[in-house]
């Protein structure tokens, strides 16, 4: 049974403005730390689910247990992972790469195997089946991949296979099943890793129809046309290790958000020094923070530490990772004059100009964030099911006055 999460602590009161933060598992040393009460802790949950699009606390059948050997779907997607948390500053990727067009992949595990390798009978053949009822409406897919571990076939030397996929699109009880060819992969017997075949066109025509599993047909044969046993071709299934037993990887293009992150205004041209909206370094003297404050001493408008613990809110059964992350918050004066490195819109200046002579009929500018970027997030469904989804504009990267 897993330990009893702690109180839920969230940082980013003022006292925290002037530490660096980061995307490290805990907050700054030396922050306030709030502790909220159990309707509280139901509330922040719920909002944070709503949050990240999930309608409620994913509840894995088997919650994953630390002693376990790791999984091939699992240790694949905390790769992904890691590469798209590298992106999630750009927001983007490279557009060569699945991963770069999507912000959700969904990984699936093979439920069912069957062969048909036993005897003489031709072709043989070995067939996976897939339950993707866990794919959220009205998501587009951008690629799907079926992965399957070859090791090297001392049985067939040096000859060259070729491995090709098919969907079943319907079986037949007095006849050969209705196949739709999918992809065609050629190799060397002797190459050992992971056969990755395309199966975006199976992916799609699931999604039209979305009422039974989706069943990938995989079959070997040599140059001459000779039908291979895939298990003889080193081609791994269900007996294999956990680590190397086949999963279905599918990308999907979410529905765009509704909320847009604003435009960075240019900075207003001023004789002063340059300043930049960055946090300062914890090792500079204590004196460089004295540019943040205005001349009543009042903090201007910038960017101040904010941290959410999936950790605290004992999610860790379900969140695989991060344990938590910076999310930041923008907090300070827009009094005029408006410095350059308060990154002021026009309208802004124009706004603060007004409040000058009318301050109870217009109020002052607001600080609000100017820069936003995304923040990856890998967990189980309900159904053991991992997920990687890219949510955008949950980290504030620079503030400015509007």
């Amino acid at each position: 049974m897993a330990a009893r999460p702690g109180p839920l602590w969230l940082v980013g009161l003022a006292l925290c403005a002037l530490s660096g933060g980061g995307p490290g598992p805990r907050p700054p040393a030396g922050c306030p730390v709030r502790r909220l009460g159990p309707r509280e802790r139901r509330d922040m949950q719920r909002e944070i689910l709503a949050v990240l699009g999930l309608p409620g606390r994913p509840r894995p059948r088997a919650p994953p247990a630390a002693a376990r050997l790791p999984a091939s779907a699992p240790l694949f997607m905390l790769d992904l992972y890691h590469a798209m948390a590298d992106d999630d500053d750009e927001d983007g990727g490279p557009p060569e790469w699945p991963p770069g067009r999507a912000d959700l992949v969904m990984s699936f595990v093979n439920m069912v195997e069957r062969d048909r390798t036993l005897g003489y009978q031709e072709p043989h053949w070995k067939e996976f089946r897939f339950d993707l009822t866990q794919i959220p409406e009205g998501e587009a897919v951008t690629a799907a991949e079926f992965r399957i571990y070859k090791l090297a076939s001392a049985h067939l030397l040096n000859r060259t296979l070729h491995v090709s996929m098919f969907q079943v699109v319907r079986e037949q009880s007095n006849r050969e099943s209705d196949l739709l060819f999918l992809d065609l992969q050629t190799l060397r017997a002797g190459i050992e890793g992971w056969l990755v075949l395309d199966v975006t066109a199976a992916s799609d025509r699931w999604l039209l129809s979305r009422n039974k599993d989706l069943a990938l047909r995989l079959y070997v044969e040599m140059d001459d046309g000779h039908s291979v046993d895939p298990g003889l071709a080193g081609l791994l299934g269900r007996q294999a290790p956990r680590s190397k037993q086949p999963f279905l990887v599918t990308f999907f293009r979410a529905n765009p958000s509704p909320i847009r992150a604003p435009r960075a205004a240019r900075p207003l041209k001023r004789r002063l020094p340059k300043k930049t909206n960055e946090l300062p370094h914890a090792n500079r003297l204590p004196g460089i923070f004295d540019d943040v404050h205005g001349a009543h001493g009042r903090q201007v408008c910038r960017r101040h530490e904010l941290y959410v613990s999936f950790q605290d809110l004992g999610w860790l059964d379900w969140v695989i990772a991060p344990q938590g992350y910076s999310a930041y918050y923008c907090e300070g004066e827009c009094s005029f004059p408006l410095d350059s490195c308060m990154n002021a819109t026009n309208h802004a200046i124009l706004q603060s100009l007004v409040h000058l002579m009318k301050p109870d009929a217009v109020p002052k500018a607001c600080c609000a964030p100017t820069k936003l970027s995304a923040t990856s997030v890998l967990y189980y469904d309900s159904s053991n099911n991992v997920i990687l989804r890219k949510h955008r504009n949950m980290v504030v990267r620079a503030c400015g006055c509007h």
